[in-house]
Parts: C-alpha cells; structure tokens; sequence
C-alpha cells in the first residue's frame, strides 16, 4: 500500500498532548488519525470501552477514526489500505500476506460461543446434508466449519452465500451457519420459530464443536495492523497500550454494558452478562496462540486456506 505519510506506533506514543489536540486544526481534507475497522456485533463491546467511554474516549478520537462493520468488511478495509487496523477474522491473516497482530486481545471462546451456530433439520446427519446456507459476516467461521465438514466425512458439501435470516436460509438449503448477533437472536426465539413452524431443529454451537473434535480453543478475531504502519517494536508502543486498556477497561464495567446492550438488543441481561463473562474471551493468552496455529495447520491440510506461519512467541501469556 501507498502511504503518503507513513505514521509510526512510536509516533503516536511520543506525541505530547497539545501536538495531539493540534491534529483537530488540520485541514478536512487531511485526516491523520488512524483508520480502526471495528466490528458492530456485541461481543467486541469490551475491546471497546475506551473508545466510546469517558474518560479516554474523547482524547483517543483525536488518534483514531472508528467505522464499524462486518468482521469480513473489517478484513477487506485492511487488506485495500483502507483501515490502518481492524478487529478481523483470523483467516485474513493467511489471505493477506503483510497483516501483522496486534498482541494481546482477541474474540474466542474456550466452550460455547452462543453466537456461532450451524443449523439443520433433526433428523439429518452431518454428513449427508446437502447444502449449507453460510451468512458471509465472518471468513474465519466458514473456514472453521469447512474442517469440521472434512471431519464430519462431508468435504465437499456446498456453502451458499445468504443473508443471514435462517427461516430463508433453510427454504435453501439443507443447514445454515448463523454469526454473531444473528445467532444470538436465533437461540433466543427458538422456542417461539418451533410454535410457529412446529420443526424440529438442532442448533449446534460452533465453537463447542471444534473443541469436541479437536481440544483446542476456537479463535474469531483479533486487531490486525495493516502494512502502511511501520511498527519495529509494538509491545512498548503508546498504540497496544490503549487497545488492551480499553480491553481491561471493558472488562471492569460489565455491568455498565450489560445495562448498555439490553436496552438495544432483545436479550435479557443475564444472558448478555454471561455471554461477555463466560462465553467469550478477550485475551489473547497461550492457549488462544496455541488454538490459531492448530486452525491453521489443519486448514491448509484440507486446502480451505493457503499455509500461514503463525510467529507469535513474543506476544502469548504477555497481556
């Protein structure tokens, strides 16, 4: 990517306050703050807490412009130069060579998700369904459920791109994969879709099934920094301290979200508290390195991504 100025983690970490407030007198036409690619979901919503949050959230959109997307738009925003870092699908890194991690937070879960499910009709086996109806938010679920189709003896079960609405996507095909809001909804209406359709479905938890076949930890997303960033030494850079304290941050006000998120998503709040508490987890640790490099070995053995090295030493079990 071409960078007409290229900014430094160091940069930012070293400029004095009064030079950041400068940064609001620059022309319109000419925005030095970097471009973050968030996710709008609500499971990123404690890696977000100081961006949207006093006391930090005023001083740190002198530094950063947020949009919020998909966590696959996210992906294509970093790969096109067009997000200097976002929140994105771990696929993307063997999909875009140059994407570098921003250590220590993450979105897993080391159980169940609630918010990646792979739906179908009692009664029909994984291995002799047909088609799949796949909601494109997320390249890294599909690639997940691709190896578990490998496992599942079902290889070659064609994926069919939908919008994610599962009364349509099971008018289609055989089962649908349902992510991140969606899928939560999905689990919450399920008792009132069988009064209303009298199907009997199963709703299997994606995230669960990968660590029931594999015993590893099922790794979504993390802050990927894009290659117009120089960046020589992230771990004592300014940058990776307001992303893993806004994480930190979030984190100490679960409450104060769940209070947030109930009065915009028709959830109850204990579900709410105990997916950000329970169902996801935020740090990047040991465990979650471990988790990415078995995905990544076991999808390039079935050909679902081209091989990917994952270097990450420096960063596991430091945050």
């Amino acid at each position: 990517m071409e960078v007409t100025n290229p900014v430094t983690f160091a940069h930012f970490a070293a400029m004095p306050s009064e030079q950041i407030g400068s940064l609001k007198d620059v022309s319109s036409t000419q925005d030095t703050r970097l471009r973050i690619a968030a996710i709008g979901f609500l499971n990123p919503a404690p890696l977000m807490w100081d961006f949207e949050h006093p006391p930090l959230a005023d001083k740190l959109a002198m530094r950063y412009r947020i949009d919020r997307m998909t966590p696959s738009e996210c992906a294509e925003r970093l790969a096109t130069g067009r997000a200097d870092i976002g929140l994105i699908p771990i696929a993307s890194l063997a999909e875009t060579p140059g994407l570098r991690i921003l250590p220590g937070c993450t979105i897993a879960s080391k159980g169940q998700v609630r918010s990646l499910l792979l739906v179908h009709r009692v009664g029909q086996p994984l291995d002799k369904l047909r088609s799949v109806a796949a909601d494109k938010a997320s390249r890294t679920t599909l690639a997940y459920t691709r190896i578990m189709f490998h496992k599942w003896g079902n290889p070659d079960v064609p994926f069919i791109p939908l919008a994610a609405d599962l009364d349509s996507m099971l008018e289609r095909a055989d089962a649908a994969i349902l992510i991140g809001d969606p899928a939560l909804l999905a689990l919450e209406e399920r008792s009132n879709r069988f009064e209303r359709t009298q199907e009997e479905l199963v709703y299997r938890d994606l995230a669960w099934e990968w660590k029931a076949l594999t015993g590893m930890t099922f790794v979504s997303a993390v802050w990927g920094i894009g290659t117009g960033i120089a960046c020589s030494s992230p771990l004592n850079d300014g940058i990776v301290r307001d992303f893993i304290g806004s994480r930190d941050h979030g984190l100490a006000n679960i409450d104060a979200l769940v209070a947030e998120w109930a009065d915009k998503f028709p959830i109850s709040e204990s579900t709410i508290r105990n997916y950000l508490t329970t169902n996801i987890h935020y740090i990047l640790d040991g465990e979650c390195v471990e988790g990415m490099r078995g995905f990544f070995r076991m999808a390039a053995e079935c050909g679902v991504l081209p091989r990917y090295n994952l270097s990450l030493e420096e960063f596991a079990a430091k945050f």
